[in-house]
Parts: structure tokens; C-alpha cells; sequence
């Protein structure tokens, strides 16, 4: 299944999305998995998460879709136990904010978090009145 937290920039996505991990612990989610472009919410996580810095991973023009499916295809691949991987800042992770240009990539995400069973949680920056319906669907 896949959630996204819809708003506009400044807007509380990222608390919303901290908060949420954080409180993931508390359902009997065990391995849960935290993405974003840089450190800097890193310590407002539980020690029990698991933080990805994908910026090491990959710097500027070399983040993609393609990129991005498979950093966490991969993670996926390795661990069988993920239930919830949280993304933040995913416009950048994927290096596109033309969000009609996504619809194939929500896509491919629907179908590996099915075949994987693992949630996936999306903060996407934009105004909810100008994002596609094949996204906003997802909103939460």
C-alpha cells in the first residue's frame, strides 16, 4: 500500500512524517525504514528505525525514478522483514517535479510494495490543487 502526505512546502509533512514512524514502533511494526536526501531529521527518529541517508547514495543528477525504484527495490531485496519504509523529500530523491511525468513510477511502487508487503509513505511537496489524481488518490 502506498500513502502519500500531500502539501505545500512549509506545510508540517515532515514532522507528520517523523511522527509517524515514530509511532509505527508502537503498532508492532518491527523494521521500519526512514528515507531522506540528507541527516538532518536523523536524531528525531527512534533509535529502533532505520535511517537512509539516500544522499550518499546517489548525488544530484544522478538521482532518478529508476534510481530511486531501485534503492528501494533493494532494500527490499536484502530484508524481508521491512513493513514500512517512510520517504521524505521524495521530489528530490527522484529528481522530478513534473508530477504527470510520475504516473509510471506510482505504478512500479504499488506493485513492489504488493509483492513485498511492505507499506510505503510518501511526503510530496506541491499544492494538493495541482497535483495529478493517480497521487492525490494516495493522500492521507
Amino acid at each position: 500500500m502506498i500513502q502519500v502526505i500531500l502539501g505545500k512546502r512549509g506545510s508540517g509533512k515532515t514532522k507528520r512524517l517523523i511522527d509517524l514512524a515514530n509511532d509505527a514502533l508502537k503498532s508492532g511494526h518491527e523494521c521500519i525504514v526512514f528515507v531522506d536526501d540528507d541527516k538532518r531529521y536523523m536524531y528525531d527518529l527512534r533509535h529502533e528505525i532505520r535511517f537512509v541517508n539516500a544522499g550518499e547514495f546517489a548525488l544530484g543528477e544522478h538521482r532518478s525514478m529508476d534510481w530511486f525504484y531501485g534503492l528501494l527495490g533493494g532494500m527490499l531485496a536484502v530484508n524481508f522483514d521491512i513493513s514500512i519504509i517512510y520517504v521524505d523529500a521524495f521530489a528530490k530523491l527522484i529528481n522530478n517535479t513534473d508530477w504527470d511525468e510520475t504516473e509510471e513510477l506510482f505504478q512500479r511502487l504499488e506493485s513492489l510494495s504488493r509483492l513485498h508487503n511492505a507499506d510505503l509513505v510518501l511526503s510530496v511537496s506541491g499544492d494538493p490543487e495541482t497535483i495529478p489524481e493517480f497521487i492525490t488518490r494516495y493522500a492521507v
